[in-house]
């Protein structure tokens, strides 16, 4: 017996000693070095010059049947809309097709920036539209209509004529026509090697004196105590240019260790808190991020909260499914994602909707 446990604690070794060759050599011990399909999966970016690039073609009268479809409930039918993300096409002119620079990009009395006057390559459009796009079902869009759906938004920029077909064949000639894409530098060391700039030419060339330094600058503003929440809290409110977040204004300000860029806004150990929320459901809508597309009184993307509790009084588990599986055409045409919060935060919510979502 005692021969027969030595035999197999020594093939239990020799297994042991196998398996660790196994592993990934850069690390001792921990995982294994990816396969090449598992890299050509997530390798699915598409460069300037176009390495990465799927073949496929689409159409700018396909593209507009996929951008009504998925794209126009955010971006509106023509790509000019702010209501729900800032506006993708408008500020270009035939001039700076010609030239390769936006003029309205100098003008400081212009409304705004869109995205076609800033992006300087179509391979940035493609890129992103493919591994983002739609909001709801990231990647979802095939080869095809992500070339279709690029085309009709160069096309209703001008870049590209209604009867285009955009295709990896032709896309590098539609480069030419980019609005500002001369509008990038890239001698600088933020690009990659000398592929495309020809130079290691450093970031920046300053030099730190360490003399004379500017004091640092103290913000001594602030708004009254009876004027902080006067708009209701900013923090639950969609602002009007992009997804930008305003204060949490039923937070009381800082009033001593100045808050720094990134650093939270909650108030310092010092600052007595606010009061506690009075019903937990109002906690979960912010921790969720329901906020972004739900007000308590008015429509922001979707219905708000006093309209949803108008309608299904009482329906808690009608409500629980509604929010957890999400779904389109009961409010309106833009669709609700499906929520992974905690079943038991999701019937905390559905409940407080239910019982007349009181603020």
């Amino acid at each position: 017996m005692y021969k027969c446990h030595k035999v197999i604690l020594t093939a239990a070794l020799v297994l042991t000693t196998v398996g660790a060759f196994a592993q990934s050599v850069a690390y001792p011990g921990i995982g294994r070095p990816a396969t090449t399909k598992e890299v050509a999966a997530w390798d699915i970016d598409v460069r300037p010059d176009f390495k990465g690039l799927p073949p496929g073609s689409g159409s700018v009268s396909q593209g507009q049947d996929v951008w009504e479809l998925k794209c126009a409930q955010c971006h509106g039918v023509f790509g000019e809309s702010n209501e729900v993300f800032s506006p993708l096409v408008g500020g270009t002119t035939n001039e700076d097709i010609k030239n390769g620079r936006v003029a309205n990009l100098t003008r400081r009395d212009f409304p705004g920036r869109t995205t076609m006057m800033k992006v300087a390559t179509v391979s940035t459009l493609w890129d992103y539209i493919n591994r983002a796009m739609p909001w709801t079902a990231p990647k979802s869009l095939k080869t095809d209509e992500v070339y279709a759906v690029t085309a009709y938004m160069l096309n209703l920029a001008y870049v590209v004529p209604d009867n285009f077909v955009l295709s990896d064949k032709n896309i590098a000639e539609v480069q030419k026509r980019m609005p500002n894409r001369n509008g990038m530098s890239t001698q600088h060391n933020l690009w990659p090697g000398k592929e495309f700039n020809g130079s290691a030419k450093p970031d920046t060339a300053n030099v730190a004196c360490m003399k004379d330094c500017v004091p640092e600058i103290k913000v001594s503003s602030m708004l009254p105590d009876y004027a902080r929440n006067a708009h209701g809290n900013l923090a639950e409110q969609n602002r009007t240019v992009g997804q930008q977040k305003g204060a949490d204004t039923l937070q009381p300000e800082r009033k001593s260790g100045a808050s720094v860029m990134g650093e939270s806004p909650t108030a310092p150990p010092s600052v007595k808190a606010a009061a506690k929320t009075a019903d937990p459901a109002l906690a979960l809508l912010a921790k969720h991020n329901c906020n972004a597309c739900h007000a308590q009184e008015r429509k922001v993307v979707g219905p708000s909260f006093n309209d949803m509790a108008k309608k299904y009084p009482g329906k808690v588990d009608y409500l629980s499914g509604k929010i957890k599986s999400g779904g389109a055409g009961v409010w309106g045409p833009i669709p609700m994602p499906a929520q992974n919060a905690p079943d038991a935060d999701i019937k905390t919510i559905a409940s407080w909707l239910a019982a007349g979502g009181a603020k």
